[in-house]
């Protein structure tokens, strides 16, 4: 069984996550918190963690520093990171923080799915969906 946990503080947000992700063999579950997400995976280690980068106690940057921390120390296994940011500009952030992935929100079901695959299959996802386009794509080249 695979276990995907999401973390936001936005109902509708982890509703959607979870609609997405949820299928047969994926056990997917739902916390509304930096705090409670860190107590939930150092109770079960996860095999992904969905974390949203705005969260009002805890976001998903120092949720995700704390997951590497830990995970240096030896007290934890290693758990993907896919980290769900506001703006473009928070790339930076995610990749500092060593997420494996991210989406850049309005988020969609197909980009969502895309990502989830991506890490659960050991892969990286960078969310291309907001990228500056290059003078060849703007002249359709």
């Amino acid at each position: 069984m695979t276990t995907v946990l999401v973390a936001s503080d936005t109902a509708s947000v982890r509703t959607q996550i979870t609609s997405v992700v949820r299928r047969p063999g994926r056990d997917v579950r739902e916390v509304h918190s930096g705090p409670a997400l860190l107590a939930a995976v150092a109770k079960e280690l996860p095999n992904l963690v969905v974390v949203d980068m705005q969260m009002g106690n805890m976001g998903g940057m120092a949720v995700c520093l704390e997951l590497r921390l830990e995970e240096s120390y030896g007290n934890l296994g290693h758990t993907p990171v896919l980290m769900l940011l506001d703006r473009r500009p928070d790339v930076f952030l995610a990749r500092r923080s060593g997420a494996e992935g991210w989406l850049v929100k309005p988020l969609d079901p197909i980009r969502i799915r895309r990502a989830v695959v991506a890490l659960l299959d050991g892969k990286t996802f960078e969310d291309p969906s907001y990228l500056p386009l290059t003078s060849a794509a703007a002249l359709g080249g």
